[in-house]
């Protein structure tokens, strides 16, 4: 059974007919409708109340009865029955709440725990053969797509923010020349740099390429809603030396962090990759990206004056000690 495709002109009834077919597509194929989830002992909702307490943030206040009900959108009553059943198999334990003495917190005995270790393995073994079938691009796809209907169901902050949902992901072919492409035409349209700098920009990612060395080298592509966003790569300088370069992200995604997890991400794979400092150079025009260099622990080292890209620019090197 496949979706029901209908375009942004299709009318109400269509849309509803698209999702309703969406759903019962997709309940199929993941097996919620068994009487068993994933050949479990429970059923679906006590496996996702299981789920939600196995999964409750360390060091946050266990839950109670009622924020359980809230957070999950169930029937006090029903969830009530479905705790009650947990207790008479030694799964949960209910103490007085350090909050409300009113109230009860939740927390898994030892028991509980290990009836969900082999509902978790399950489920993403499950999903691991579920994406399995596909290439890298169809599951960064599927993801992304279904992050937009997270978003565009959720709590009304993100939808407004048009599909903010955004991955990180290797470079595949084409992608390079789409950097080389986009720096040239955007620093020449919001800085008026000229051909010379797409030139460099050319050189550096040809070198990334040809020299390219898996344990100590990264390129990462910022990718929303199947475009390509941003890029930035982590390149050796030395054996204790990287070098952050080609940072970019597109006027339309700004605003989103995209431009900050970049940059982390090349911090974290630098320190694993046992590097002791990251340089960068920049121009002191950038000052966007500045702010995000300063903000994730560069300081500046120098500053250079010179004539490049056609224009006179200061050239600043920045570091940060890992």
């Amino acid at each position: 059974m496949r979706a029901t495709t209908i375009t942004g002109a299709a009318g109400p009834d269509q849309r509803v007919a698209a999702v309703r077919q969406f759903n019962r597509f997709y309940t199929q194929r993941i097996g919620v409708l068994r009487e068993h989830l994933l050949d479990s002992p429970f059923a679906l909702t006590p496996a996702r109340v299981l789920y939600e307490l196995a999964q409750w943030p360390p060091g946050a206040p266990p839950p109670t009865a009622s924020a359980l009900a809230g957070s999950l959108g169930l029937d006090p009553g029903y969830l009530s029955r479905i705790l009650r059943g947990f207790e008479q198999r030694g799964l949960l334990r209910k103490t007085i709440s350090e909050a409300d003495a009113r109230q009860k917190s939740l927390e898994l005995t030892a028991g509980g725990v290990r009836a969900f270790a082999p509902l978790d393995a399950t489920s993403r073994a499950e999903v691991r053969a579920l994406l399995a079938p596909m290439a890298p691009a169809a599951q960064t796809r599927l993801v992304v797509a279904m992050d937009t209907i997270a978003t565009l169901l959720g709590d009304g902050r993100r939808a407004a923010e048009d599909g903010a949902a955004y991955v990180l992901r290797p470079p595949r072919p084409g992608d390079i020349g789409w950097v080389i492409h986009r720096h040239g035409a955007l620093y020449a349209h919001e800085y008026g740099y000229d051909e010379h700098f797409e030139a460099l920009v050319a050189e550096i990612a040809a070198h990334f390429i040809e020299r390219f060395d898996a344990k100590r080298e990264r390129c990462w592509i910022a990718e929303r809603n199947g475009e390509i966003v941003g890029s930035v790569f982590l390149v050796r300088a030395s054996k204790t030396a990287a070098k952050l370069r080609l940072l970019l992200v597109e006027p339309h995604a700004r605003g989103l962090g995209i431009g900050a997890r970049l940059i982390d991400e090349c911090i974290r794979f630098a320190r694993a990759a046992g590097y002791r400092v990251l340089r960068l150079w920049t121009q002191s025009d950038l000052l966007a990206a500045r702010h995000l260099y300063r903000r994730a622990g560069f300081r500046r080292l120098r500053s250079e004056r010179h004539r490049s890209f056609g224009k006179n620019l200061v050239a600043e090197t920045w570091e940060l000690t890992l």
